[in-house]
């Protein structure tokens, strides 16, 4: 077999679509760390500067903010070391597949890891997809504040109701209705308005949006490309039942 035939034979065991996946999967969790680590820390300063002025009313919030700054380093060794995984998983299916049990034998056991993998990857497309959902929530917050401060432009603009728009953050939650002020309108408002915290919090929170989607069609188009092999390798053992095992 010349060098030709041989690289030929080498690139059709090479799991494209895994390997996509793979590469989609730790872009996205970069960006979904990174940017949400910065965009939760960008969100406490805030709510500090602005929003309270007794510690104990964001106190909670600092407290949440720090699990989950954990919770992402914790994700991000996760994700790069499944990532590892799948991708050697998807070369072993993928190779067996391409072969069509010529050379290469696939086992029961590795059959029953390919299965293992696929069924891993569903519980962790599941728990993703909560994830997913919840990162869009700060999205919406900041988008109304991002709203609030274009009318808070236009209003001034036409000297009239400057004092009337206003942003209340303890309505959705982040802090307790006793907490002072909580909510700020007009000057106070356009003040944060102003600064470049607030633009950068909700773009550092878009991104962190984008990079769990990013990830979720990862995970489905591994999902899609593990179940496809593995299917093909029942279907083909079934029909080989001299496989040596």
């Amino acid at each position: 077999m010349g060098c030709s035939e041989c690289c030929v034979r080498c690139l059709r065991g090479v799991p494209f679509a895994s390997l996509i996946a793979t590469m989609l999967c730790f872009v996205g969790v970069a960006v979904f760390c990174g940017c949400g680590h910065e965009a939760l820390a960008g969100t406490e300063k805030l709510i500090e500067q602005h929003f309270a002025q007794n510690f104990m009313d964001y106190a909670l919030l600092v407290t949440l903010v720090q699990v989950f700054q954990y919770v992402i380093y914790g994700t991000a060794s996760f994700f790069f070391l499944y990532g590892v995984l799948l991708l050697a998983e998807g070369f072993y299916t993928t190779s067996a597949v391409k072969a069509l049990f010529g050379e290469f034998r696939t086992t029961m056991c590795g059959r029953c890891v390919s299965a293992t993998f696929i069924l891993l990857t569903h519980g962790v497309m599941v728990v993703w997809m909560a994830v997913f959902a919840l990162s869009a929530l700060p999205v919406y917050v900041y988008f109304t504040m991002w709203s609030a401060c274009q009318m808070v432009k236009r209003v001034t603009e036409n000297g009239t109701g400057f004092e009337e728009v206003c942003v209340d953050v303890r309505q959705y939650g982040i802090l307790p209705w006793n907490a002072s002020p909580g909510k700020i309108c007009g000057a106070n408002l356009a003040v944060v308005c102003n600064t470049s915290d607030l633009e950068l919090t909700y773009h550092l929170f878009i991104a962190t949006f984008a990079g769990a989607a990013a990830t979720t069609i990862a995970l489905l188009t591994y999902m899609m490309a593990a179940t496809y092999n593995y299917a093909v390798l029942k279907f083909l053992s079934r029909d080989n039942c001299c496989t040596k095992f």
